[in-house]
């Protein structure tokens, strides 16, 4: 393959490893961010979803996007579609990170830009990642600063991925084109309720972290007092509920296939963001 690859959302947990390593295969890179700053050495174009006049300007040269929603926002729909109607008139090929589960039911929102990527005629590949497992260091970072960690997962178990293996995979789908036409389920190598995480990461970190089972509304209401937009917060705690029916406790080979090696474990992940987690 040759060209520019676009990253959407180059500046955050996927996006900035995903970056690094497509330039160390020396693909030329182009990484979408608000602010247009360069992200790991690779050229910056400011994008915004909500203001998407910049679109064309960020698309030319480019024979490959990764499509991603930042967090923080919740309308898929209104927000991707436009921009994947300007991918397939381009001919780009999409590897969209979706989010695993979605393709249970037509109706969910992800699912119909799924199915709006796969009907458009363009080369494509569909991630559908697990919770990411670096949630631990930034949307559940304060709890595990108090040592509680109070999500509403119920006891349900979740094989937490970590965002380097799902980079890994995007940059495999990004550039080899055996993948093209599929949609994988990323996940991690083993399921653990929160529970079980929480005492790993107490085990790591030497102190005390425990799981607080909380109602949807407690979530919420405590993730809008850290400064999380209510919108988001209830959008998070809606799909905590795949997770209380044990439907996010799944294992899948996706990453070993993409990558040619295993998914880290969420012990390996602690470890290695040790200091992150303790900060």
């Amino acid at each position: 393959m040759s060209g520019t690859i676009l990253v959407f959302g180059a500046g955050g947990h996927v996006g900035r490893p995903l970056v690094k390593a497509l330039l160390a295969r020396g693909e030329t890179v182009r990484a979408a961010t608000r602010s247009g700053a360069a992200v790991e050495g690779a050229e910056g174009v400011a994008f915004d979803f909500a203001y998407p006049a910049g679109l064309d300007a960020a698309l030319d040269g480019v024979d490959r996007a990764y499509l991603l929603l930042p967090a923080g926002h919740v309308q898929a729909l209104a927000l991707l579609l436009p921009v994947v109607q300007r991918l397939a008139e381009r001919r780009i090929k999409v590897v969209f990170q979706s989010a695993i589960g979605v393709n249970a039911d037509d109706s969910i929102p992800y699912r119909q830009v799924e199915l709006a990527i796969e009907r458009s005629g363009t080369p494509f590949v569909i991630l559908r990642p697990n919770w990411f497992a670096d949630n631990f260091h930034s949307y559940w970072k304060a709890g595990v600063d108090q040592g509680v960690i109070a999500v509403p997962a119920g006891q349900g178990g979740t094989s937490f991925i970590d965002v380097r293996d799902i980079a890994a995979s995007a940059a495999a789908a990004l550039t080899r084109s055996d993948f093209d036409g599929q949609a994988f389920d990323l996940t991690g190598p083993q399921a653990l309720g929160y529970a079980e995480a929480a005492q790993l990461l107490s085990e790591v970190l030497g102190r005390p972290v425990r799981y607080e089972a909380v109602s949807d509304a407690t979530f919420v209401d405590q993730a809008a007092g850290a400064g999380v937009p209510r919108d988001y917060a209830e959008f998070l705690a809606a799909i905590f509920h795949p997770v209380r029916e044990g439907w996010t406790a799944g294992v899948t080979d996706a990453v070993q296939r993409l990558t040619g090696a295993p998914p880290r474990t969420l012990r390996a992940y602690a470890e290695d963001h040790r200091q992150a987690l303790s900060a």
